[in-house]
């Protein structure tokens, strides 16, 4: 039987020490090493050290040329922030699957300068250290790691990130907030959506539920935490993402919803024209109509579609798809692309008796003819057809 021809090449496991010893004995022998490390930088234990027994050496005195001459050797590779997932084959011939985990940073162009770090706002606590200090979120493992390129820490999805429906980076902002800035904190916020200062008055807040803080006394006020970001920007020249250079096609859009106005925030920061045709005679959609004046004020609701117009995005009102515009008609406008933001303006039945008498309005249309103010007349007769059936059960 043929076999493949072996491989001159050897993975050590364990970039402690002992690996990095044995990587440069095998490489000095002319194999082709592939050291493993699961740390974004080699040393082991030893790297954690002050002295060494018996000789009570230096242990930094003793490893950093072997780091050094590891991280050089043109026969040893490294892959660091990997473990082993799966070892097939047989002695001699040995296929390996290893997990690469992201350092997010380029270990090409970091040059360990260490500025990164002196902006991060976050603080972890450091295990490299035993947890006797904190370090940041980006960070080197120790000053003479090898290879000497930052690492992101990035371990797992913050529980009230992870619940928010939006996917807002919610430990990142406040952790800006607390530093002070403000200004990147809601450039944070904006990144998943552009409506801190609507959200931050009528969402039901199920990150306050997951946050970890109330495992030691109280969750933290997230929603009044962006409500406030928004408040602030507006206190002077709101926040206008920059626009890197403007696109010829124009895109379509249909409903100034919540959606709608999401979706040409996104594509205008992108350069694309866009237009919002919108059937009512207000901007905003459902949360301009259905959702009352004290819960959100429409001149705050204002301030932010204010905001979408001022990177370009045009909005008209009392322009109704299917009737004033069709897909055609934007086609020979030279429309490039149609996306549809219709919401949902229909009210759900409570399947209860009566419920579709006349006299008796829906939920939403009674919270959208209050917003227009177009209140609802109710004729005799549908107060009287309504009262026949008086007193009402429950079926």
């Amino acid at each position: 039987m043929k076999q493949d021809p072996l491989v001159g090449a050897v993975m050590v496991v364990g970039a402690g020490i002992a690996g990095i010893q044995a990587s440069l004995d095998l490489a000095d022998s002319g194999f082709l090493v592939h050291l493993v490390e699961k740390h974004p930088q080699i040393g082991g234990i030893m790297a954690q050290l002050d002295k060494t027994f018996p000789t009570n050496d230096c242990s930094m005195c003793v490893i950093s040329p072997k780091l050094v001459e590891a991280g050089r050797h043109l026969n040893i590779d490294l892959h660091t922030m990997a473990e082993v997932l799966d070892v097939s084959g047989e002695a001699g011939n040995f296929k390996v699957t290893l997990e690469q985990k992201p350092r997010y940073i380029d270990l090409d162009k970091c040059t360990a300068c260490g500025e990164c770090a002196k902006v991060c706002p976050v603080d972890v606590e450091n295990r490299f250290d035993e947890g006797l200090r904190d370090r940041k979120a980006i960070y080197k493992l120790y000053p003479q790691g090898m290879p000497g390129a930052y690492a992101v820490d990035k371990s797992g999805t913050a529980p009230c990130k992870a619940t928010c429906p939006a996917h807002v980076s919610i430990q990142g902002f406040i952790a800006l907030m607390q530093k002070g800035k403000y200004a990147e904190a809601l450039k944070l916020f904006k990144q998943e959506h552009p409506f801190p200062g609507s959200c931050g008055r009528v969402c039901h807040h199920p990150c306050e539920s997951v946050c970890t803080r109330g495992d030691a006394d109280e969750p933290l006020a997230i929603q009044y935490l962006h409500r406030y970001l928004s408040e602030l920007d507006f206190e002077g020249s709101p926040y206008i993402p920059e626009i890197p250079e403007k696109r010829t096609e124009k895109i379509a859009i249909v409903g100034s919803g919540p959606a709608g106005l999401t979706c040409a925030y996104y594509l205008a920061q992108k350069g694309y024209g866009v237009t919002i045709f919108e059937k009512l005679p207000v901007k905003g959609g459902m949360m301009a109509v259905g959702i009352p004046e004290y819960r959100l004020p429409k001149a705050e609701l204002a301030k932010e579609i204010q905001v979408i117009e001022q990177l370009g995005v045009q909005i008209q009102t009392g322009v109704e798809f299917g009737k004033d515009i069709t897909l055609e008609s934007l086609k020979k406008d030279g429309y490039s692309a149609l996306f549809m933001a219709t919401g949902l303006h229909g009210s759900r039945g409570l399947g209860v008796k009566g419920e579709d008498l006349d006299g008796v309005i829906k939920g939403v249309d009674f919270l959208r003819d209050s917003a227009l103010g177009t209140a609802a007349k109710l004729s005799a007769r549908s107060w009287s057809s309504a009262a026949a059936t008086w007193p009402w059960t429950w079926p």
